[in-house]
């Protein structure tokens, strides 16, 4: 089965872009949640409206949203730009927007934070190495302090009255959007935006400065529950509890609990995403909460974060619980009536509860593709290939929803197999720094979580609640915390020892490996049966032009080796379809899905090499290496040639090596014939 490569959609660019601008706005958002809850709560009791009236302790609201809460996303901004330097430039500025306006000046802090600390970054580089010993601290203070002090005044006179003329005229419209009874249809832009990752560019950048200071002037918004409501997850999620099929119908149960009492929103997108059609329901859900909150006058005092049931009630004012609840009952009602009918009469009825199925890039499949990519991106360091994995992060968006339920699940996994000694925590992609073994992002995601983190492992997922890439990530960790690790002594669950291994190509090898790789060949010369690698299956100059002709030669060679069933060949298209295999260092490792063991009927590789280069998804290869793993055995040499395509030395001299006797040599002489 011959796959073409798949062009990305022409949307796509602008989709990350979004999707990367939004997530710096919830990057300067998120962290001052807890703050935002703070000023909530004292608002709640403490104003002449609240729980419980108290003028003195009543004084906190007003200094907290003027000062307290722009001054630390100023600083939250700054410090993602500019780290520390950046976070106190940040806030000084963000004092200029504020004293030269009357309304909290959130907008204002996310504009001065971050291009404040811009300015500094790109201050400090200019007199970088200029300065003379000993003044170094004064030259940094100094600076620091009049670039805030120039930026501040700037905010002042110029950033605060243009975003005050914005806020007056965002605030109009939304206005306008109430009398008019329009104000229920953002929900067409809202819940596709949710599925697709796109809401935090508007969740938080507009509509969260928005609603405070709505909140601020009238007691409570409507605009903290646009994008918030849980009902109409929860009703999409109850109608495929009750008229969806197989995995769908079965999950679906737990998922709505979490939704809703968790405010898990991400949860419910791969079932939206099995059903685009069924967007309809979330839509229609969330027009009919907003409806009910216009109608009823109801809304929040502070953002409800995340979108939890509790969250919701918590955050509403006495003379609004009976408006946010209604809205929440009714919204998730009509979505569970929009989803029922659509389940019901869907004329697709093969695989529609199969979550599986429904969730890779809308593709047909049964959810069978592996999404685990074990080693180097393109530039990454030698660890990335091989090595015991002790770190893995699990990021999203916003480092609260998908990734916090998605560690949980994966953690438990990994306790159940017994790997005490490995951590899984969750951060937003915003946050990561390159210090992981291993990385977990939804399929949507990874190529921003690839750019932050070059030097780890991958591994993409389509579902947040069940996907099989979770049982592939222990099987993964199994494989390499068992081989010998650096200090000598193999790292394996439960600190058991591993067998002892010989040396293949100067790195300790399992011993299958070692023993295969040292076995003398059979007549003084062995056969093609007879070790993982051998003579017939190096070719100096491969035939293929295109990555998928490349696949097949290199599928080839295994074929004819009789170590893998001709079936073979159309899994490892089909492996390359979910997970590219390229490298990086002009290395490629083409090999078949885990379902397509049964195929193999012995471990062996074929290298293949293509000295004028050939295109591998837009990256040049000239070393395609097929793998075909029945057991343990090739991983030895996998290993090695791993650490060798790390070295570009050695990279060079198989690049320059005349045939195959001089390529095994510099692999490791491994079952040469």
């Amino acid at each position: 089965m011959s796959t073409a490569a798949t062009a990305a959609p022409r949307g796509a660019g602008a989709r990350v872009a979004v999707q990367r601008f939004g997530t710096f706005l919830s990057g300067m958002i998120m962290p001052n949640i807890g703050a935002f809850i703070a000023w909530g709560a004292i608002t709640a009791f403490f104003i002449p409206t609240g729980f419980t009236p108290n003028e003195t302790l009543g004084k906190l609201v007003a200094p907290m949203i003027t000062y307290l809460l722009p001054l630390l996303i100023g600083y939250t901004g700054g410090k993602l730009v500019y780290e520390v330097r950046g976070g106190v430039v940040g806030a000084v500025a963000t004092m200029g927007v504020i004293v030269g306006t009357e309304i909290p000046m959130f907008m204002g802090a996310m504009i001065m934070g971050p291009l404040t600390a811009w300015v500094m970054k790109h201050a400090d580089k200019l007199w970088h190495e200029k300065v003379k010993a000993g003044l170094e601290m004064l030259v940094s203070n100094f600076s620091a302090g009049i670039v805030a002090a120039i930026m501040a005044v700037f905010g002042m006179l110029a950033i605060g009255p243009v975003v005050s003329a914005f806020s007056s005229a965002a605030g109009g419209g939304v206005q306008f959007l109430v009398n008019n009874g329009l104000l229920p249809f953002t929900s067409i832009l809202i819940e596709p935006a949710k599925v697709l990752f796109l809401n935090n560019a508007v969740n938080h950048g507009i509509l969260t400065p928005l609603g405070t200071q709505q909140s601020l002037e009238q007691g409570k918004s409507i605009l903290f529950l646009l994008e918030a409501n849980p009902g109409p997850g929860l009703g999409l999620l109850l109608a495929y509890s009750l008229f969806g099929k197989g995995l769908a119908k079965a999950s679906a149960p737990g998922a709505a609990l979490i939704q809703f009492l968790g405010g898990i929103h991400e949860i419910y997108f791969p079932y939206v995403l099995m059903k685009p059609v069924i967007i309809l329901a979330t839509i229609a859900g969330g027009m009919t909460g907003i409806f009910t909150l216009v109608v009823t006058g109801a809304g929040l005092r502070a953002p409800a974060s995340p979108g939890s049931i509790f969250a919701v009630l918590a955050m509403a004012p006495v003379n609004s619980l009976f408006g946010v609840l209604l809205s929440v009952v009714l919204a998730a009602t009509v979505s569970f009536i929009v989803a029922s009918i659509i389940l019901r009469t869907s004329k697709d009825k093969s695989n529609e509860g199969d979550l599986l199925a429904a969730t890779g890039r809308m593709e047909s499949m049964k959810g069978k593709k592996s999404s685990v990519a074990s080693a180097l991106t393109g530039g990454a360091a030698a660890g990335a290939a091989a090595g015991p994995i002790h770190s893995i992060v699990f990021a999203c968006d916003a480092g609260m929803g998908s990734s916090a339920m998605g560690a949980s699940v994966l953690r438990n996994k990994i306790k159940a197999a017994g790997f005490n000694d490995v951590k899984v925590t969750n951060a937003s992609i915003a946050a990561l720094k390159d210090e992981y073994d291993l990385v977990v992002s939804h399929q949507d995601l990874t190529d921003r979580a690839q750019a932050k983190t070059q030097s780890a492992r991958h591994v993409s997922v389509e579902n947040f609640m069940n996907s099989p890439a979770y049982d592939e990530v222990v099987e993964l960790i199994r494989e390499e915390n068992a081989r010998p690790a650096a200090g000598g002594e193999p790292a394996m669950a439960g600190g058991a020892p591993a067998p002892a291994a010989a040396s293949v190509a100067g790195v300790s090898a399992p011993a299958g490996a070692a023993a295969a790789a040292a076995a003398p060949s059979a007549a003084g010369g062995g056969t093609a049966e007879a070790g993982i690698l051998t003579r017939d299956r190096v070719i100096p100059t491969g035939t293929a032009t295109d990555r998928d002709a490349a696949m097949r030669e290199a599928g080839q060679l295994l074929v004819d080796s009789g170590a893998v069933e001709a079936a073979y060949i159309d899994s490892i298209f089909e492996r390359e379809q979910s997970v590219s295999t390229y490298m990086g260092n002009l290395l490629a490792i083409p090999h078949g899905t885990n379902q397509a063991k049964s195929l193999i009927k012995r471990s062996a590789m074929s290298f293949v090499r293509y000295p004028d280069g050939i295109d591998w998804n837009g990256k040049p290869v000239k070393f395609v290496v097929g793998i075909a793993g029945a057991n343990d055995e090739h991983l030895g040499i996998l290993q090695a040639i791993a650490r060798i395509f790390s070295d570009k030395e050695k990279v060079a001299e198989l690049e320059q090596a005349a045939g195959q006797d001089e390529i095994l040599a510099i692999l490791g002489k491994v079952n040469e014939k």
